[in-house]
């Protein structure tokens, strides 16, 4: 990659914050029912990130560890969170393949917009540590539809071709055998949820910023955009369509 994984985000926070898509409710219903979430959980939201999951958990009650190595988003999550969840929320300074925390006292680890960015070898063994025995974790993503429609095949075109390493960090370069090799015995549930966001120009510009690949510097790239926005708006707004993936399993 041409970024340290966990410093790629650093100038992209505040866009992150206000553009990134949130989580369809049904996401924290189905980990409910499936690895038995709740109020009463203690959490490892692992590659936190601005905390937008992380909240999630801590309005269902949970008691989370928000494991983020990137100081711009872990600070900008604690300033939304570590008031209004005193004794709650704890914040910590770690990489996924070494959170620091205390053998087999993890409910659930989650990973939301983040495992792609780990090792996963180093990761398994830290969540086998640090998880109890029988604990799950899930891994979440909200996966851009790419094929929608003729704006979303304009604006994935546009990633492939004019930016450095959207290919390389894509998180849907992950195959079913990476996830059978992560979890164990390969067994593993995959569960789709659909949502979407809608943006004027602004909005959107903001979003496709939020990415880190995309070159927020680059004047020529920014026209691109609003090329693509002006050719396929209706009404003023465009609508990214999403699949929110969620895998869950033992480790």
């Amino acid at each position: 990659m041409t970024k340290d994984s966990t410093q790629r985000f650093s100038n992209k926070v505040q866009d992150y914050i206000k553009y990134r898509p949130d989580y369809p409710p049904e996401v924290l219903t189905y980990l409910r029912k499936r690895t038995g979430l709740s109020e009463a959980s203690t959490v490892a939201d692992i590659g936190s990130g601005t905390g937008i999951f992380t909240k999630h958990l801590l309005n269902l009650g949970c008691k989370v560890y928000a494991i983020e190595p990137n100081t711009g988003m872990r600070e900008a999550a604690d300033a939304m969170l570590q008031e209004t969840y005193p004794g709650k929320y704890m914040s910590i300074n770690a990489p996924a393949a070494n959170t620091g925390l205390k053998d087999h006292t993890i409910d659930l680890i989650v990973c939301a917009q983040a495992f792609h960015w780990f090792n996963t070898a180093e990761a398994r063994t830290e969540f086998q540590r640090i998880l109890k025995p029988s604990a799950q974790a899930a891994l979440i993503w909200n996966n851009r539809q790419v094929n929608t429609d003729n704006f979303s095949k304009d604006y994935d075109r546009l990633l492939r071709e004019r930016t450095a390493d959207y290919n390389e960090v894509n998180h849907q370069k992950l195959s079913p055998a990476d996830f059978k090799a992560f979890f164990k015995e390969g067994k593993y549930e995959k569960m789709i949820f659909p949502s979407y966001q809608e943006f004027d120009e602004a909005g959107f510009l903001g979003r496709a910023n939020s990415s880190s690949y995309v070159p927020t510097e680059d004047a020529a790239f920014q026209q691109l955009l609003k090329d693509i926005f002006q050719r396929h708006q209706v009404n003023g707004r465009v609508k990214f369509h999403y699949d929110t993936e969620v895998y869950t399993g033992e480790v």
